[in-house]
């Protein structure tokens, strides 16, 4: 028995049996003591290194917050800045100036001439609307889309795709034939003649009636 284990009283069963745990070795009643393991000599060296440069880290943490401080400080002065400073007036729209239009001068000639013939054989009805539908056909050849088939002739003479030296020539001559389709009125020789110097004066200018 061991002489560090305590004897039980003879004839004692409890103390017996203490005395027989004791002296089982698969239980250990005596507290282990623990030995921490030497840290590795890496670790030793990146914590001399984090020491050797906290006072430069310091550093670079102060002068980062300055930096951050800088960047919200001009970006509040340009705001207000930007805020104070009168709008800015927006530029004009450049636009450049569309070419003066005319019918072309040799078809121009040609519709006058076929007019004339209307005019010869006293059909001055069918010459004036002969000429309003030729200035129509012009219309549509510049602009496709502008002319909708819907449309009155005072509505086409208040078109922008209508030039404006050529609105008071369709104008009146979009009257002329207004009033004989629809009103039943009677065009003359007069309506006609003011009829043909109207486009004349507009498709063939001075100089380009020769």
């Amino acid at each position: 028995m061991d002489s560090g284990a305590p004897v039980g009283k003879a004839g004692d069963p409890l103390a017996t049996a203490h005395a027989e745990l004791l002296k089982d070795r698969g239980f250990q009643f005596d507290r282990a003591v623990f030995n921490p393991p030497k840290p590795p000599e890496w670790l030793k060296w990146l914590g001399e290194a984090f020491e050797a440069i906290a006072p430069l880290l310091k550093w670079f943490f102060w002068i980062g917050v300055a930096i951050i401080a800088g960047l919200v400080l001009y970006a509040l002065v340009r705001e207000v800045l930007r805020l104070r400073m009168p709008a800015a007036k927006p530029k004009a729209l450049q636009l450049e100036a569309e070419p003066e239009w005319r019918p072309d001068a040799a078809a121009a000639r040609d519709l006058l001439a076929a007019a004339d013939r209307l005019a010869g054989e006293g059909r001055y009805a069918e010459a004036a609307h002969l000429i309003l539908l030729r200035s129509v056909d012009d219309i549509v050849s510049r602009r496709p889309k502008a002319v909708g088939p819907a449309l009155t002739t005072r509505e086409i003479a208040g078109l922008s795709a209508l030039p404006e030296a050529a609105r008071p020539a369709f104008a009146k001559i979009g009257r002329v034939v207004e009033r004989s389709l629809f009103g039943g009125a009677l065009v003359d020789a007069e309506d006609f003649a003011e009829c043909r110097r109207d486009y004349e004066a507009f498709a063939l200018p001075a100089g380009w009636a020769a």
